[in-house]
C-alpha cells in the first residue's frame, strides 16, 4: 500500500486559510485511560466499541499520510496510548520517517503508569522526550484526582524513562483548592529530578460527573503572580512546537511552561490538528467542525490519493481559533466530547 511505504519525498506542505503551516499532529490512539481523573472523565465512562477504532495498520497509513504533506512532529495520545494493545509496533513501525528525516520528532503524553514497561523500548525506536501528566506530590490527593491511579506506579515509570535516556515534561493541570498549594513543591522537585514543568488551565470539554469546571477553574495568570513572588523567572523564546509559553527559573535553570486556552488563546500561531483513534480529524480542539478520514482511508486501501485530498480539504475548513469560555451561569461544557476522545 502506498500509505505503508516510507516516505522519501514531501509534499508541498498543508497550509490553513489563514496562512498557518500545520507540521504538528497530535493522535489518540485510544479513547481508554487506566485513571479516571476528575478534570478530564466521569468515573463511569461509557468507551467506543472497538469495532469503531482505527486498526494499528490504519493508524500507521494515516499518519503516514500527514508525514507526506509535510507534518513534522507526531505525538500519540489518548486516553492513555500506552494501554492500546500492541501500541509498540505503531511505534516501531512510525519510527522508519525518524529514520528517513521525513519526521522532526516521535513523542507521546502519557499518564507515566505503563513507562516501567516500555520506556527502554521507546527509547529504542527514536522516542527522545515525553509528557507525563502529574498534577500532585501527594500520594493521597493523586488517588482523589485521579480516582483509579497508583501513585508509586507512576514514580517507578518516570524513574524508567529517565534511566531510558528520555527528556522528561511534567504536565500539571491548575486546579483552585486542589493542587495551587503544591505550585513550589512541584517546580522544586522537577528541578531536583532534571524535569521541565508545564502548567496548563482546566478546559470546558465533556460531561465529567459531579465535578464542575467554575470550581476548579485557576487562571494561570493569578498562579505566575504567586510564583514570582518566590522564584525568579525570565521569558524564553523558546517553543516545542505546543501552545505552551516557557520562563527560566533561575534557582532550578529548569523550564515552566504555562499553557492558557482560556485568558489567553494561542491560535494565531496554531500549526496542529488532531487525529482521533475513529479517523475523525479535528481542525481546532475548541471548535466542533470536523473531518472523516476513516471513510477515505477504507474506501481506497490501495490509493492514498483520495485520503490526501480528503485532508487538504479539511486543512482548508481549518478556522481562525477557539470559542472556549467557562460558562458561570450554564455550567456546561463548551465543548461536549472529552478530552480523552480528541487527543489531549
Amino acid at each position: 500500500m502506498g500509505g505503508m511505504l516510507a516516505v522519501s519525498a514531501q509534499e508541498a506542505p498543508l497550509i490553513d486559510p489563514f496562512g498557518r503551516a500545520i507540521t504538528y499532529l497530535r493522535v489518540s490512539v485510544t479513547d481508554r485511560c487506566d485513571f479516571r481523573c476528575v478534570y478530564c472523565m466521569a468515573e463511569n465512562m461509557t468507551f467506543l466499541p472497538k469495532a469503531e477504532l482505527l486498526t494499528l495498520e490504519e493508524l500507521d497509513r494515516l499518519c503516514s499520510a500527514f508525514v507526506r504533506q509535510g507534518v513534522r512532529k507526531l505525538r500519540l495520545t489518548g486516553g492513555e496510548p500506552l494501554v492500546r494493545r500492541n501500541i509498540m509496533w505503531l511505534i516501531e513501525s512510525l519510527s522508519r520517517h525518524l529514520k528517513t528525516g521525513a519526521l522532526d520528532e516521535l513523542t507521546l503524553t502519557t499518564n507515566g503508569s505503563q513507562l516501567a514497561r516500555f520506556a527502554d523500548k521507546l527509547a529504542e525506536y527514536g522516542v527522545k522526550r515525553i509528557n507525563v501528566s502529574l498534577d500532585t506530590l501527594d500520594p493521597d490527593k493523586f488517588v482523589e484526582l485521579t480516582r483509579w491511579g497508583k501513585f508509586d506506579k507512576v514514580m517507578d515509570g518516570l524513574a524508567a524513562a529517565k534511566s531510558a535516556g528520555l527528556a522528561i515534561k511534567i504536565n500539571a493541570v491548575a486546579l483552585r483548592g486542589v493542587n495551587d498549594d503544591e505550585t513550589d513543591r512541584l517546580i522544586a522537585w522537577c528541578g531536583r529530578e532534571g524535569y521541565d514543568l508545564t502548567f496548563i488551565e482546566v478546559m470546558p470539554m465533556g460531561d465529567i460527573g459531579g465535578e464542575t469546571r467554575v470550581d476548579q477553574y485557576l487562571p494561570l495568570s493569578v498562579l505566575r503572580a504567586d510564583i514570582e513572588k518566590r522564584w525568579t523567572l525570565t521569558d524564553l523564546d523558546y517553543s516545542t512546537g505546543g501552545p505552551a509559553r516557557y520562563v527560566r527559573v533561575a534557582e532550578t535553570g529548569r523550564r515552566i511552561g504555562f499553557i492558557t486556552p482560556m485568558t489567553h488563546n494561542f491560535c494565531e500561531s496554531c500549526n496542529r490538528v488532531r487525529l482521533t483513534c475513529t479517523g475523525t480529524l479535528y481542525m481546532c480542539l475548541g471548535q466542533e467542525d470536523a473531518a472523516d478520514l476513516r471513510a477515505p482511508l477504507r474506501a481506497s486501501p490501495d490509493d492514498d490519493r483520495p485520503l490526501d485530498a480528503a485532508i487538504a480539504e479539511a486543512i482548508g475548513r481549518k478556522p481562525k481559533g477557539h470559542d472556549f469560555v467557562i460558562d458561570r451561569r450554564r455550567r456546561q461544557p463548551a465543548v461536549g466530547r472529552h478530552m480523552s476522545v480528541t487527543g489531549g
